[in-house]
């Protein structure tokens, strides 16, 4: 099998993964070809409709970071290849079916660069597929012991928590950038953490090697979301695989419009169009374009930057090895790719 595999270039620009040793190269190459073969066992069901609906969004691809980092974690352990595998499937089913979801909360059109199952098909049938996706995902982990299923079940509770909390907004005297950014190490950061503490638990890693793969997971899921907000204002939509300002046309406020809304003097014409959601295209480019020149934008490098530098901290607790070679890549990767 060469490493110069196609699919591992894919994986490289998608998360800025940097690995120079071959040995563990060769490795994620097989695991990663071996996690696709579960999903697409996995989704396959007689009935047509909910065949060609779950299979979908994976074959269309995607970055697989998830399962990526269920498979790098596991090499700070010794074994339990099969059960890394099954648990980088199942956080990938997880992560999957959270999309459908968010794609009917967010009426997208777009997915990874194809239309979206909500607009092929409608809302129920996109809410049912991530259900299915949910009870495989459900059904994988339970073949890894009691532990699995509930940190499993855990990080379900945080995911559907999180995307509540935004739903609802901040309550009252609850600061706005504090509320935003729990609400994404739920929505985002819960389920990279669980994929580091799978890949340690169920490959015999000590528990401090565990401890610390969990608390990297969390600070860099949280980190990839900042820093998807800083492309979303800053990136063409060619380049996102979805529609630009998205956020903006459902009146979601980001972190790049949190601060500049908390900035003494912010911009009166921004904060007049981030009021509420914006219909009209020329209003969205309007927005796009103040928030480009924003405080508010400088002030969200800075923090993903910060965590960019304690996701890295976290690292320090593993011993040198090329895994944490290529995790730290990750964390240097998510600032590079924004400026």
């Amino acid at each position: 099998m060469s490493v110069r595999d196609g699919a591992i270039e894919e994986l490289r620009a998608a998360v800025g993964l940097q690995i120079a040793d071959e040995q563990l190269l060769r490795e994620l190459v097989a695991g990663l070809r071996d996690v696709e073969d579960v999903l697409r066992d996995v989704v396959r069901s007689d009935v047509q409709a909910v065949n060609e609906a779950a299979r979908h969004l994976v074959e269309a691809g995607g970055k697989r970071f998830r399962p990526l980092f269920t498979l790098l974690a596991s090499q700070f352990g010794n074994g339990g290849r099969e059960s890394v595998i099954t648990a980088a499937a199942a956080v990938e089913l997880v992560h999957l079916a959270t999309l459908y979801h968010d794609d009917v909360m967010d009426e997208a059109t777009m997915r990874r660069g194809a239309q979206s199952v909500n607009a092929r098909w409608d809302n129920t049938v996109a809410i049912l597929t991530g259900d299915f996706l949910f009870a495989h995902a459900s059904r994988l982990v339970a073949d890894l012991g009691t532990d699995a299923a509930r940190i499993i079940a855990e990080t379900f509770g945080e995911l559907v928590t999180g995307q509540m909390r935004e739903t609802v907004g901040p309550g009252p005297g609850e600061d706005p950038i504090e509320h935003y950014l729990s609400v994404i190490a739920q929505k985002t950061g819960s389920l990279i953490a669980t994929s580091g503490r799978f890949g340690g638990m169920l490959s015999n890693s000590p528990q401090e090697y565990i401890d610390a793969l969990c608390r990297f997971g969390e600070i860099i899921g949280t980190a990839f979301q900042i820093s998807d907000d800083i492309i979303d204002i800053d990136s063409p939509s060619a380049e996102l695989g979805k529609s630009q300002g998205t956020d903006l046309r459902e009146g979601v406020r980001t972190l790049p419009m949190l601060y500049e809304l908390a900035e003494d003097r912010p911009d009166p014409r921004l904060a007049e169009l981030l009021s509420g959601p914006i219909t009209d295209d020329e209003l969205v480019d309007e927005a796009l374009g103040l928030l480009r020149r924003s405080r508010g934008l400088e002030r969200a490098r800075e923090t993903l930057s910060d965590y960019a530098r304690r996701a890295r901290t976290e690292l320090a607790a593993l011993p040198p090895s090329p895994a944490r070679d290529a995790c730290e890549s990750v964390a240097d990767y998510l600032v590079a790719r924004t400026h």
